[in-house]
């Protein structure tokens, strides 16, 4: 029995994972996720607004700003939504 390829076996092993790769999330992973986090914190802005001036803490025109800030966010996130779907799909339809 030759003990070098039993050592040489035993080395690779111990080494194998240092050549696994590190999971660093992409530029677009961060994108997604400052995005994400921009759109919660706009709705929960808005929505503390909308309880604020249900007791009349806020003016009603701060009450219209944060209604359309939380439609635009709305709209640009089923936007966003319906373009992946549709780049989904229009993978789906090529041909193998």
């Amino acid at each position: 029995m030759d003990i070098r390829s039993l050592t040489a076996s035993q080395n690779y092993d111990a080494l194998r994972p240092a050549t696994e790769p590190v999971a660093n999330p992409s530029s677009a992973e961060k994108l997604a996720g400052s995005v994400v986090q921009d759109f919660a914190s706009t709705l929960q802005q808005s929505e503390e607004i909308a309880m604020q001036s249900m007791t009349g803490d806020v003016d009603p025109h701060a009450l219209v700003q944060a209604l359309a800030q939380t439609e635009l966010a709305v709209e640009t996130a089923v936007t966003v939504r319906n373009k992946v779907v549709e780049a989904y799909q229009e993978i789906l339809r090529m041909p193998i």
